[in-house]
Order: structure tokens, then C-alpha cells, then sequence
């Protein structure tokens, strides 16, 4: 069973910077797609980035030239860093892992923005 931890959320001014992290175990990870939702309060969860197998990678327009996605097949880790944070960036973030018909998700971590 796929299992992902995500770590790395905090308090955080505007302007600021965070690296998001998640832990994949259970699973091939370089056969996963994984990615980062993230859920604000009273609103939908929303797509925010994923990286493929083979590297490609895709952003919500929201976080294009703010954050960047990324992998380590060796040490299965998907990260995140995030720039130029903005208090619309509040929300708690979700580490998902899609592959082989399954999708699984994180517990996810608050990110706060404080403007």
C-alpha cells in the first residue's frame, strides 16, 4: 500500500519562501506520477503542479515562475519550492501519487501566509 508523508509547512510572510516535502513508500515510485493539490479554507481542493515519470511537469497558472516541482527516484521524494509566497498561497498542501489505475494522497501540510 502507497503511503505519502508531507512535511515542510509553516508560518510564513509574504514575500517568503518554503520547501514542501514528501516521503513515498509502499510502491515503484519512478512508475508514479506525483503532485502537489492544495485546499484553502471554504474552497476546493485545487491542482497546483505534477511531475511525470520521465520528468515532464505541469503548473496551475496561479504558481507559474513561484514554485517549482521536483523528484528524487532514488531517495522517493517528491519536493516543492515555493517563492514569492502570497497570502492566496494559504492552504494546506496534499502530495498525491497516481499510477496503475490508483490514485493515493497525503494527510497534507498547513502552509500559512501571513500578509
Amino acid at each position: 500500500q502507497v503511503q505519502l508523508v508531507e512535511s515542510g509547512g509553516r508560518l510564513v510572510q509574504a514575500g517568503g519562501s518554503l520547501r514542501l516535502s514528501c516521503t513515498f513508500s509502499g510502491g515503484a515510485f519512478s512508475t508514479y506520477i506525483m503532485g502537489w493539490f492544495r485546499q484553502a479554507p471554504g474552497k476546493e481542493r485545487e491542482f497546483v503542479a505534477h511531475i511525470s515519470e520521465i520528468g515532464g511537469i505541469r503548473y496551475a497558472d496561479s504558481v507559474k515562475g513561484r514554485f517549482t516541482i521536483s523528484r528524487d527516484n532514488y531517495k522517493n521524494t517528491l519536493s516543492m519550492q515555493m517563492n514569492s509566497l502570497k497570502s492566496e498561497d494559504t492552504a494546506v498542501y496534499y502530495c498525491t501519487a497516481t499510477g496503475s489505475g490508483n490514485q493515493y494522497w497525503g494527510q497534507g501540510t498547513q502552509v500559512t501566509v501571513s500578509s
